[in-house]
C-alpha cells in the first residue's frame, strides 16, 4: 500500500506518495496561503486527481501547520521528520540545515538519528521570508535577489529583525546603493546568521534542505562561511514530507 507524507509549512505545503518500499512515487508543492487547513485541501485534491485518495492511504503529517491536515492519521514534529527525510535523501550522517520561512533548523544525525537539534524561531532575519520580503521590497524575485547578489559587492545590513533591516533597505535605495550591493548584503546577512546558528554543531558533513536547497549562491556563500561544502540534492525541499511518509511505512 502507498503512504503519503505531508508537511504543511509557513511559507509552502509538500505532500509525497511513497510505496510500502520507500520509493518515492510523487511530490507536489504549493503555497501554503492563508492557513494551512486550505493548502491541506489543496493538497488533497491535487493527490486525489492523481489517483491517491487521503481518505484511503496512510498519511502522517509535519510542519507548522500539521495539526490543520484532517486526513493524517498521526503528526510528528519537523524535527523527527526532516532528520529521517535527510537520512533518506543523502544516506549518511551529517549536520541538516533547514533554511524555512518561519525558522531555521539545525539536525544533527548519528547513526541515522537526531542525536542534537537547535532551532532559530524568534526572528525572521535568518530565514527565507526575510528573503521573500527584502526581494518584494527591491521588486525581483528571490531567484532574480541571488542573481544581484553575485554581481555586486557586500554592503552591511546590521539589523537583526525584519523590519528594521527591510527600513535599513529602504535607506541604502534611498542613498542610491546599487542593487546589487543591497542583494549581496542581505543574502550575507542570511547566511551569515544560519552559520552562527550551527557554529556549535560540529560535523562532517552538511547538507541543506528547504525552500533555499535550490538556490546555488545561497548555497555557495553557506559553504563559503561554514568553510565546509555544503550538499543538497533535488528532492531535498521535500525532506520533512518524505519523512512523514517514511513514518507511515514504519511507525516511530
Amino acid at each position: 500500500m502507498n503512504r503519503i507524507g505531508i508537511d504543511i509549512g509557513s511559507t509552502a505545503a509538500k505532500a509525497v506518495v511513497m510505496d510500502d518500499a520507500g520509493t518515492l512515487l510523487y511530490s507536489v508543492v504549493m503555497p501554503t496561503g492563508f492557513n494551512g487547513v486550505e493548502a491541506a485541501h489543496r493538497l488533497a485534491e491535487d493527490l486525489g486527481g492523481r489517483g491517491y485518495d487521503t481518505n484511503e492511504l496512510p498519511c502522517v503529517a509535519t510542519g507548522y501547520g500539521r495539526i490543520s491536515v484532517p486526513y493524517a492519521d498521526k503528526t510528528i514534529t519537523e524535527i523527527t521528520c526532516h532528520g529521517l527525510g535527510a537520512v533518506y535523501l543523502f544516506h549518511s550522517d551529517g549536520l541538516v540545515i533547514d533554511v524555512g520561512g518561519q525558522d531555521t533548523k539545525a539536525i544533527l544525525l548519528q547513526d541515522g538519528k537526531v542525536k542534537k537539534f537547535i532551532m532559530n524561531d524568534k526572528c525572521a532575519a535568518g530565514t527565507g521570508k526575510f528573503l521573500e520580503v527584502i526581494a518584494d521590497r527591491m521588486g525581483v524575485t528571490q531567484e532574480e535577489l541571488a542573481d544581484l547578489a553575485s554581481q555586486g559587492e557586500h554592503t552591511p545590513i546590521s539589523s537583526m529583525c525584519t523590519v528594521f533591516a527591510e527600513s535599513e533597505v529602504i535607506s541604502l535605495v534611498g542613498r542610491g546603493e546599487p542593487r546589487e550591493n543591497i542583494a549581496n548584503g542581505v543574502i550575507e546577512s542570511v547566511v551569515g546568521r544560519v552559520a552562527s546558528l550551527v557554529a556549535s554543531m560540529q560535523a562532517n558533513q552538511v547538507f541543506l534542505t528547504g525552500g533555499l536547497c535550490e538556490n546555488d549562491y545561497v548555497i555557495k556563500r553557506l559553504s563559503h562561511h561554514l568553510g565546509c561544502p555544503v550538499t543538497t540534492a533535488p528532492s531535498a525541499r521535500f525532506a520533512g514530507a518524505i519523512g512523514a511518509a517514511l513514518s507511515a511505512i514504519n511507525p516511530v
